[in-house]
């Protein structure tokens, strides 16, 4: 089989949900609403932690940070999506799809990484609250998050640049709705032991060792909230710690059921429902579970607005 030129620059197609043309528009319509409500929500948060000087605080500063991941993660994949569910088209230029295969990497990893780190931030806050200030301040704050940034960037220079240099023989059909690195390994026309490995290591280092530190983590401050004996804090405790375990279950959950398979085992249909939950899904989900129960989330909303109307 010839594959001297089957990684070359032609647009690909993105077949999407074609197979159930006559849902097509109902899904346009339904990612719509999730990315007016990511649009809206996450950009609240943001905007709120830095008007807000109360929520000027390590975990305001890293839940910002998510934020800004998934408005990006969403609006590298969404505007495409549409235009190929409502068009009669359903093509991507070479480059797009270069740009959603480097960007899905890269913010997945660095949200991996970012969760992580969160969670250090509630285990100091539970475990070492007199010594809280001292050990999250904002250097070391700033360097967290941009070790999480600079690892998922390196990760996904690396995966995409594999990915896209594989011989696919011609074919240019996209089995998803946007170029997610595990679609495009099915269109490779050989077998490469090298990208396995490398997804199966960096899959260790980005996704199995951070939620190893999460759990162990949780682990300590769930030994740390069985001696509280104040109701008011121990539920205090619970919002918080809930909202972000909640978050990580939801993300890890997906995203290891995809990355660290192997790739033959996940079905079409299978493996675009998992896509969709925690690409379009999940991003809407993560400002909604942070601040419906999250009473200094409202409060700082309420004096942002009083400021303004007065």
């Amino acid at each position: 089989m010839d594959t001297n030129n089957g990684s070359s620059m032609t647009d690909f197609i993105l077949l999407g949900f074609s197979d159930w043309p006559q849902l097509e528009h109902i899904i346009a319509g339904v990612v719509f609403i999730f990315y007016v409500v990511t649009l809206v929500g996450n950009t609240t948060i943001i905007l709120v932690s830095y008007l807000d000087s109360q929520l000027h605080t390590p975990m305001y500063f890293f839940l910002s940070n998510l934020s800004f991941l998934d408005l990006c993660g969403e609006t590298s994949i969404i505007p495409q999506m549409l235009v190929n569910l409502w068009g009669p088209t359903k093509s991507i230029t070479y480059g797009g799809c270069a740009l959603q295969c480097f960007f899905a990497l890269d913010l997945g990893a660095t949200e991996c990484l970012l969760l992580a780190v969160m969670a250090y931030d509630r285990y100091t806050a539970v475990c070492q609250p007199l010594h809280y200030t001292v050990v999250m301040h904002p250097q070391l704050c700033q360097k967290m998050v941009l070790t999480a940034w600079l690892g998922g960037l390196g990760s996904a220079l690396m995966l995409c640049s594999l990915t896209l240099r594989l011989p696919r023989c011609g074919h240019r059909e996209v089995d998803n709705f946007f170029c997610e690195m595990p679609a495009l390994l099915k269109m490779a026309c050989v077998y490469s032991k090298v990208m396995e490995v490398t997804v199966f290591a960096l899959g260790v280092i980005l996704l199995l060792v951070p939620l190893s530190l999460i759990l162990i983590s949780y682990a300590i401050i769930t030994q740390a909230v069985v001696r509280i004996k104040s109701t008011a804090k121990w539920r205090k405790i619970l919002n918080t710690c809930g909202s972000h375990l909640t978050v990580v279950t939801l993300f890890y959950g997906t995203i290891i059921y995809m990355y660290m398979k192997p790739q033959n085992s996940t079905s079409q249909d299978e493996g675009k429902f998992f896509t969709f939950f925690y690409t379009i899904v999940t991003p809407t989900l993560n400002p909604l579970i942070y601040t419906l129960r999250n009473k200094d989330v409202k409060s700082a909303v309420k004096r942002i607005l009083c400021v303004e109307k007065w």
